[in-house]
């Protein structure tokens, strides 16, 4: 399904066009979305073994009749104000809401401050155009640096012992573990949130413009997935999720996917965007992943 947007942004075409190649990670990924100076988040940031953990309770967490929600993030982590105050926007939903540190407190270099050198002009001189250049080289190396520090091998076992240590502190003191684990992912997380969705203990699983997944992640896949992508992510790229599409299909796995169009890498992260376009595509996922959740 193909979520529509009336119009196109004339800065983003022409912004899109003059882009260099892109890394495995884009801007979107190792940068926070604007956000408003009036928002902030709610939740705590507790050690939980090894890891900081951003947890974010319902209001009658004391309850205990919550659902566990982990949410994995983008590249910039558990301290980004925009992802607590994500997790903020799930837990005021009702859910018990855990966001772990990824990276050991190493997250992605910012793309925006290494660039900051170079004016932001539209017709650059000739030293600036080798500035440039040089910037976008020095700004793709950090990421790739980056990347071979955080690889599935060194990622999932910190996931998997938050987890257990989620489980060991709160679970049935103020979420019910019967009700199994709901995962959300986005861009660097999202391919994460695939590899857990072949958990017997998962209940469903939601990503979002997921970066740097491949076939073998969507084909370990054995509970309900919404996707909500990208027209054209070069991030995540139309043979992929076709070929996952089709693996689903023949698989007889439930899945949904929506492709939303005239929308940036990572605009399912929460941020104060003037577009209108994003706000409501960034909406719409918000409520994509919602509903999934709630019928299962």
């Amino acid at each position: 399904m193909v979520y529509e947007s009336p119009r196109v942004s004339e800065d983003r075409l022409s912004s899109d066009a003059a882009a260099p190649k892109s890394p495995a990670m884009g801007d979107h990924c190792t940068n926070n979305p604007p956000l408003d100076a009036s928002e902030s988040s709610s939740g705590e940031i507790v050690k939980l073994g090894e890891t900081e953990v951003y947890v974010s309770k319902p209001y009658d967490a004391e309850l205990r009749e919550a659902s566990l929600l982990v949410l994995l993030t983008n590249g910039v982590g558990v301290h980004s104000v925009n992802n607590q105050v994500q997790a903020d926007h799930f837990a005021k939903e009702g859910y018990f809401v855990v966001m772990p540190d990824l990276f050991n407190g190493d997250a992605a270099p910012k793309s925006a401050n290494v660039a900051a050198a170079v004016p932001e002009k539209q017709e650059l001189g000739l030293l600036d155009q080798i500035k440039m250049k040089a910037v976008e080289g020095v700004k793709g190396f950090m990421i790739d640096m980056w990347i071979a520090r955080h690889t599935p091998e060194n990622t999932m076992p910190i996931i998997e012992n938050v987890l257990t240590a989620v489980k060991e502190q709160y679970g049935d003191k103020q979420y019910k573990v019967s009700r199994g684990i709901y995962v959300v992912g986005y861009c660097f997380g999202g391919k994460y949130a695939l590899r857990l969705a072949a958990r017997d203990d998962v209940t469903a699983v939601a990503m979002a413009h997921g970066t740097m997944v491949d076939l073998e992640d969507i084909k370990g896949v054995k509970k309900p997935v919404t996707f909500a992508c990208v027209e054209n992510d070069p991030f995540f790229p139309d043979e992929v999720r076709e070929e996952g599409e089709k693996f689903l299909e023949e698989n007889k796995l439930e899945y949904e996917l929506l492709v939303y169009k005239d929308v940036p890498h990572g605009f399912g992260v929460y941020g104060s965007y003037p577009d209108p376009l994003i706000k409501d595509a960034q909406a719409g996922v918000f409520e994509q992943f919602l509903e999934f959740f709630s019928s299962h």
